[in-house]
């Protein structure tokens, strides 16, 4: 419970601030006794002229994350409780909170041989992306869907879910969920399934890719809905692959398509709408050629990337780094993002971006064009 203790104005010498009195002193006591503050005193962080996310531009290297995982196989059960062998990213600036950003959750999953993740939902919405292995079915409302290198798979809010490895090697990945938003708005719902994974079928496609996955058809009976989150429950590497090759291919014969020179995206999207896949997160795929290089770009809004293949040089407002295979890194809000490739870089990223459309917040500035 809030008390009055607990409220502190900070009388400043800033510009436009009252001269400080006793009577003054006397006035913000009382204002503090009521749960009050005056908002001249807290303009300047409340109202910046741009924004400043307390996230900060960072790194995890694979190569450290991977074994950490790995040992935690061997030390931590996966059962009833903890529910997930899940090892969240936890930003610097976010004060230990295991958040990548203030709205995103990121974490490496890792499922043993043969080992089942328990079924349960929760009101989050959800994403699988495997950077590599294989062996794993994740079943969504009974739906066994396979789980492969380059794969992006969803499990909308709500949605009953579970994993089952039916091989004899161990697979970590990525996960992202909308958490850190859920948690501020007090929204979150959560609901133990079975103990045990229901359908532990290995089929190659889903009942879901099966129905919606066929490029630039909708099914008559579903034809008019608009699902709040894509119906889709895989979108395999095989098309994403594809598409990026033919962008940079179109490119090289004279043709438009891509982003910029030498730098092909594509966004997953739901097919009933056409426009995000989830209501609060946004994912691509980006590929760079070798020696291409980005223009500073600035979002309203925070993304998480991985690094799918290749290896390449970005730089987050004034930090810079290089990245490689199964590497993450955060780009919090309205930082400008470059990115450079002497060998080539495939991305996979996943953004908060659909949050500021909706509340029609969003802004991008690329070397000077606001749009």
């Amino acid at each position: 419970m809030t008390t009055p203790a607990q409220v502190h104005i900070t009388a400043t010498d800033a510009p436009g601030q009252p001269e400080r009195t006793p009577a003054l002193e006397e006035l913000y006591g009382g204002f503090a006794s009521e749960l009050l503050v005056p908002l001249w005193t807290e303009i300047g962080d409340l109202m910046p002229p741009h924004p400043r996310s307390r996230a900060l531009a960072h790194t995890w290297r694979w190569k450290n994350l991977l074994p950490l995982a790995e040992r935690a196989g061997e030390l931590v059960p996966v059962g009833r409780g903890g529910e997930r062998r899940a090892i969240a990213l936890a930003n610097p600036g976010l004060g230990g909170a295991p958040f990548a950003t203030p709205t995103l959750w990121a974490a490496i999953q890792y499922l043993g041989p043969r080992e089942d993740a328990p079924v349960h939902r929760h009101t989050q919405q959800a994403f699988r992306f495997v950077v590599e292995g294989e062996g794993v079915w994740t079943v969504v409302d009974g739906d066994p869907v396979a789980m492969r290198r380059g794969d992006f798979l969803l499990t909308p809010g709500w949605r009953f879910h579970g994993h089952h490895n039916r091989s004899d090697a161990p697979m970590a990945w990525l996960d992202g969920l909308d958490i850190p938003f859920a948690h501020y708005t007090g929204s979150t719902f959560f609901e133990f399934g079975p103990d045990e994974v229901e359908d532990r079928g290995t089929p190659e496609l889903s009942r879901s890719e099966r129905l919606w996955s066929h490029p630039g058809l909708t099914p008559v009976s579903a034809a008019g809905a608009e699902l709040s989150s894509s119906p889709v429950a895989a979108y395999r590497w095989e098309h994403t692959d594809r598409a990026l090759r033919d962008q940079l291919a179109l490119e090289r014969e004279g043709y438009a398509g891509v982003v910029e020179p030498g730098h092909a995206a594509v966004r997953f999207t739901n097919p009933s709408t056409g426009g995000d896949v989830m209501p609060t997160m946004r994912a691509e795929f980006h590929r760079l050629r070798p020696g291409a290089e980005t223009a500073a770009r600035r979002e309203v809004g925070s993304s998480v990337y991985q690094v799918f293949d290749g290896s390449g040089t970005v730089r987050v407002g004034e930090s810079e780094w290089t990245a490689a295979h199964g590497d993450l890194f955060v780009v919090p809000s309205w930082q400008p993002l470059t990115l450079a490739t002497d060998e080539g870089l495939d991305l996979f990223r996943f953004s908060d971006t659909p949050i500021f459309d909706r509340l029609h917040q969003s802004r991008v500035h690329v070397e000077g064009r606001d749009r």
